[in-house]
């Protein structure tokens, strides 16, 4: 990270991974800089508390630290105070409610000025989320979001990154399902490599060996939003299309990534893989992690993400019907009628699955890892609830507490960079993650 705006520390050789995690742990987590003066109310403010997960985290909140505030003082907000007052009776937070509108500049910088840091469910981030992430940038506090929307997030890094470093603001997007258990994930095996081999993997490859959950009304709303942004720009393709949109300015090319678009067998995985919607958001932020930590896993790293299909020829049926299928659905949804057409059908935002398939819900990753030397390893994360909804609302809320205690300086980080193995602690701990070595 010398020479980037986050610390004056010397990076050692890449090839040297042991004395590269040592830095990476020193630099990443340093003095924050310049903070706001001591006159935060909350600890924590809900932003979206009204939506679909954010009232699943205001249940998860009520159970995992109460609302007198002897362990985490925290408050909801929205713009609808009848909607506010509705969803504290019937989730039990019994908190402090600030009625604000992501539209309302001066009601944003009046909520960021009443906390340390804001969770923000408000979706789709690209409409409603740019004002907010200004206001946190300028009053130098923390926040925390479950945005899967690339281009709104390179938006986000480029316009505001330095004026989160000078006013000590440490800004972390993709705090759900998207993107924490495939940051964490490599992060952990990448760890374990280095801590087996003495040296990491250069190539990564994650399957969704198993997933069950329920359809996310804003997860299609902010993929409807992205293909209309698409549309009026075309430009917009070239940052969807480019895995490493996220890294830090002049770092934005590297090595031809996988991409899994056609059924096709990994021998690693023992499976056939077939394509995963959230690949492109996920891989784009483990390669974010990668540039702000100095490229430790070296030049040539490569990562992919897939779903798992099964070995042999029913594998390989299974993987050919969901690329049609994926491909279909993404070709319908390029074409501006259809997508209208299709928005008939599909979940609308604020709506998702009943609790009872929320806590029937899980997945299942695997992270198939190989070093320069030919050395293999294989990590496991699987989550408890649906990964939309159950599961994502406990890892942001995790994410929330981790980043109030992270040294992190500011600046845009990513999960896996600024909250690493304390989120992991906390994820197995209170989140029903489960991080192994296979």
């Amino acid at each position: 990270m010398a020479g980037r705006g986050h610390s004056d520390s010397v990076r050692p050789a890449a090839q040297d991974p042991i004395s590269a995690c040592v830095w990476v742990s020193a630099a990443v987590h340093r003095y924050r800089g310049h903070m706001p003066a001591a006159r935060n109310k909350h600890d924590i403010v809900i932003f979206g508390a009204t939506s679909f997960v954010g009232q699943i985290l205001c249940r998860y909140m009520v159970d995992r630290h109460g609302t007198d505030g002897s362990n985490v003082k925290w408050a909801i907000a929205g713009r609808n105070e009848q909607k506010l007052t509705a969803v504290a009776d019937s989730t039990g937070a019994d908190v402090a409610q600030i009625i604000a509108d992501a539209q309302d500049a001066d009601a944003i910088a009046a909520l960021c000025a009443s906390t340390k840091l804001v969770i923000s469910t408000v979706g789709p981030y690209a409409l409603f989320g740019s004002k907010l992430v200004a206001a946190v940038a300028e009053a130098g506090i923390d926040y925390c979001d479950l945005t899967g929307e690339p281009q709104w997030m390179q938006r986000m890094i480029d316009r505001y990154q330095d004026r989160a470093v000078e006013t000590g603001a440490r800004i972390v997007h993709a705090c759900g399902f998207d993107s924490v258990p495939s940051d964490l994930g490599v992060w952990f095996l990448q760890r374990e490599a280095v801590a087996r081999f003495d040296e990491p993997c250069t190539s990564i490859s994650m399957g969704v060996k198993a997933m069950k959950g329920g359809a996310s009304g804003g997860t299609v709303a902010s993929m409807m939003n992205m293909m209309d942004e698409v549309s009026a720009d075309p430009e917009l393709r070239q940052v969807l299309g480019n895995p490493y949109a996220l890294a830090e300015r002049g770092d934005r090319t590297g090595p031809e990534q996988p991409n899994v678009t056609l059924p096709v067998h990994d021998d690693g995985l023992d499976s056939w893989l077939a394509p995963f919607v959230m690949a492109a958001t996920n891989t784009r932020v483990v390669f974010r992690t990668h540039s702000l930590l100095g490229h430790p896993w070296g030049d040539d790293f490569t990562y992919g993400e897939a779903m798992m299909m099964g070995d042999g020829l029913g594998g390989r049926a299974k993987a050919m019907s969901m690329s049609g299928a994926m491909g279909g659905f993404m070709g319908a949804a390029a074409l501006g009628p259809m997508r209208k057409m299709m928005g008939r059908f599909l979940p609308e935002p604020g709506e998702g699955p009943t609790p009872e398939a929320q806590e029937n819900g899980f997945y299942d990753m695997r992270f198939h890892g190989t070093t320069a030397s030919g050395q293999e390893l294989i990590a496991k994360v699987t989550g408890d609830r649906d990964p939309g909804y159950g599961s994502t609302s406990k890892i942001l809320g995790e994410s929330a507490l981790a980043l109030l205690e992270s040294d992190a300086a500011g600046g845009f980080w990513t999960p896996a960079t600024a909250l690493n193995d304390d989120l992991i602690e906390r994820l197995v701990e209170h989140a029903g993650l489960t991080f192994d070595i296979v």
